[in-house]
């Protein structure tokens, strides 16, 4: 059992109850030249060191962090001490950790915001503080995602809980980020059409949804970019139609599902809470599997069994369960 660890946003911190296992793999560079390899090394080292130092320069002089004449006293610091790019910016006091981590996000093609970025949920912790204790606890459960689901070929999966203020939509939305951030093309349903959360922690609009598709009220899918993630997309819950569960038995949910598992590597299905109707029951008989979101001293044991014996008489599987602080 992973420890639990300290909240960054003020709702929730996070656990994870299940025991990982971790796959590491080492990739090897073989390159032909004429120089013997610790040479060759040691000039790959240098010309890499430049490239990002020069990068760093220009990337935090483009966010509007350094003007020119900054440059000029960070590069003079940087020689005389020998310190990186970064460093100097830093012991001069003209940049930020934060801004530094920024710079790096960039660098490296990590998409993240910046708390003040944007008007995305704070409980959005994959994309404003993916340096956080909290965030490290989320890779934890995306990594076991990816080896007990997603690598078999499985490209969706539900993601619900008993009630409704065990943090389901959260789990979900973080996710969707963390899969995102490995270049993955993402795509999120806010299947909750009785209480749907997606397009308020996205500030997204919430028209032409899901419940609009599945009622043949549009004449195409309308998913939603997310602004720094160009991989991931959301389909908001549209407006509250009166009858949800009949919608999602519908043949249309089913054809929806497969054209878009066609599109996009990973979908990630927020399913509404089971203590609140039996919709979810429709998306978990049709994907498979579900990953259930529990919250510490919130969720009650008969609830949890209650939705654990709906979901195994679909024949889907519970793939597994995290504990929210």
């Amino acid at each position: 059992m992973a420890s639990p660890v300290n909240p960054q946003s003020p709702r929730h911190g996070l656990s994870v109850i299940q025991t990982f296992s971790h796959l590491n793999k080492q990739a090897e560079i073989h390159m032909n030249s004429p120089t013997n390899s610790s040479e060759q090394g040691s000039i790959v080292e240098a010309a890499l060191s430049i490239r990002a130092e020069a990068n760093m320069g220009k990337l935090l002089q483009d966010a509007g962090k350094l003007k020119p004449q900054d440059m000029e006293r960070v590069l003079k610091l940087q020689q005389e001490q020998n310190l990186r790019f970064g460093e100097a910016a830093l012991k001069l006091g003209l940049v930020t950790e934060a801004d530094i981590q920024q710079a790096l996000s960039h660098q490296f093609e990590y998409p993240t915001m910046s708390a003040a970025e944007a008007s995305l949920s704070p409980e959005l912790t994959a994309a404003t503080a993916p340096y956080s204790k909290e965030a490290e606890a989320l890779r934890s459960v995306r990594s076991e995602l990816m080896l007990r689901w997603f690598r078999d070929g499985r490209k969706t999966l539900a993601v619900g809980s008993a009630s409704a203020d065990e943090g389901a939509s959260y789990l979900a939305a973080n996710l969707a980020v963390l899969f995102a951030q490995m270049g993955r093309k993402v795509l999120l349903v806010d299947a909750n059409m009785r209480q749907p959360q997606q397009h308020t922690v996205f500030s997204l609009a919430n028209n032409a949804g899901l419940s609009e598709v599945l009622a043949e009220r549009v004449a195409s899918v309308q998913v939603r970019a997310v602004k720094a993630f160009p991989t991931l997309s959301v389909l908001t819950a549209g407006s509250p139609p009166p009858n949800p569960a009949e919608l999602l038995a519908r043949p249309t949910f089913d054809t929806l599902l497969s054209s878009l598992e066609a599109s996009y590597d990973i979908i990630l299905i927020d399913v509404a809470p089971s203590k609140l109707s039996s919709d979810f029951q429709q998306i978990v008989a049709r994907v498979g599997g579900m990953l259930i979101a529990t919250r510490r001293n919130v969720s009650r044991l008969v609830p949890l069994a209650e939705l654990k014996e709906k979901i195994t008489f679909t024949g889907a599987q519970v793939v597994g369960a995290v504990v929210l602080d």
